[in-house]
């Protein structure tokens, strides 16, 4: 089974307003909500990519229901952990620009923290744990590390979607995947990162400090692979970008959609890209029409390691 953990989820609440006037009463129109979080992302393209997966994490309050009720509706199986706190609440603003809003995450208590890692310590060999998103201010900096230790001694395989301390942190622990984008992997070596030849320099120093897969993506340039034995470079597919929120979680479903289909490390890259350049090309995630309609319209290129 594979299982995502999102400890920040949120409610994504999408308003569209023609222009925004600083201290004035604006009027929104085509509101939508949708449930957000990496890893509730990632869920959500497995399902649609016909992976089976379980949702983990935590949620609260109405907005936390909501969260639940979206993701069971679409199929997808949950095992949450409720909290005392509601679930926050990310508005988009959708103007001439997008404006972000991000509410605060709840509070964490260490009861819910040590039901979760019971959860983890029921996890076997035969199980993929997906670590994504931002860590609540109320738990642990080290929390990540601690829960990717806790699953490797069971052989479950660790995969790492987050960034800034959390990712540095977990550097040195070995993990299935590691998923940054461009922006994050020049943070995470303190370096300015401007070419696939320097995404690829050092992204195999993250795969040298234990990662066996690593996955970069650089938005319009397309994205680079790595492991121990390959290297390989895709052009990003040709499409107008709409929204580019879950483009990278997308990214990390379609690679584990496409190892689950028993695809090789090659075709696999291939449903990556095209899982995360489809939702970056709608409103919403994608679907699987949607990635399958981009499989073979870009170019893979493989380079000596």
């Amino acid at each position: 089974m594979i299982y995502t953990c999102t400890l920040n989820p949120s409610v994504d609440y999408i308003l569209h307003v023609d222009q925004l006037n600083e201290g004035k009463l604006n009027r929104g129109s085509s509101p939508a909500y949708y449930p957000g979080g990496k890893g509730v992302n990632v869920s959500r393209i497995l399902n649609r990519l016909d992976t089976k997966n379980t949702a983990i994490g935590f949620v609260g309050g109405f907005t936390g229901t909501f969260i639940t009720d979206a993701l069971e509706a679409e199929g997808v199986e949950t095992q949450f952990i409720k909290t005392d706190y509601p679930t926050r609440i990310n508005l988009k603003l959708k103007s001439h620009v997008e404006t972000e809003i991000n509410g605060p995450g709840g509070q964490i208590h260490d009861l819910v923290l040590d039901q979760l890692k019971k959860q983890i310590k029921q996890m076997t060999s035969d199980d993929t744990l997906v670590l994504a998103g931002s860590l609540p201010k109320s738990v642990p900096s080290n929390l990540y590390v601690e829960l990717a230790q806790q699953a490797q001694v069971r052989g479950v395989r660790v995969i790492a979607d987050t960034s800034s301390d959390s990712l540095k942190a977990l550097l040195g622990v070995p993990l299935f995947l590691v998923k940054p984008n461009q922006d994050e992997l020049a943070e995470l070596f303190d370096v300015k990162i401007d070419s696939v030849e320097k995404a690829i320099e050092y992204g195999k120093r993250l795969q040298e400090k234990g990662a066996e897969h690593v996955l970069i993506s650089m938005g319009s340039i397309g994205a680079v692979y790595i492991n121990d034995k390959q290297v390989m470079i895709a052009k990003a597919p040709k499409g107008e970008v709409i929204n580019t929120v879950g483009a990278g979680d997308s990214t990390v479903a379609g690679f584990l959609a496409g190892l689950n289909k028993n695809s090789s490390t090659k075709e696999a890259f291939r449903f990556a890209v095209a899982s995360g350049s489809a939702t970056a090309f709608k409103e919403d995630l994608a679907e699987k029409k949607d990635v399958e309609a981009l499989l073979h319209t870009f170019d893979i290129k493989e380079s000596d390691i």
